[in-house]
């Protein structure tokens, strides 16, 4: 009742000429993911990873295996 049980709608996201990325900081032990321009090496960020639950709805949600991102520090 009231919309509990919806999901978000994803916003579309054009991955064409982009990176799969994780940055994680050293000192925080914080990750995010998101896409980093091939050209330009602009990042986006798209989700705050907190847990590994976190890492595979954001595989889930853009098709990606672990092999296909790449790890950044």
């Amino acid at each position: 009742m009231f919309g509990r049980g919806r999901k978000p709608a994803v916003p579309a996201y054009d991955t064409s000429g982009k990176i799969p990325v994780i940055r994680a900081s050293i000192c925080t032990k914080e990750r995010v993911a998101g896409f980093k321009d091939e050209k330009t090496g602009k990042f986006d960020e798209l989700a705050l990873l907190r847990s590994e639950a976190d890492l595979r709805a954001f595989l889930r949600q853009y098709g990606l295996t672990e092999e296909q991102v790449k790890r950044e520090w």
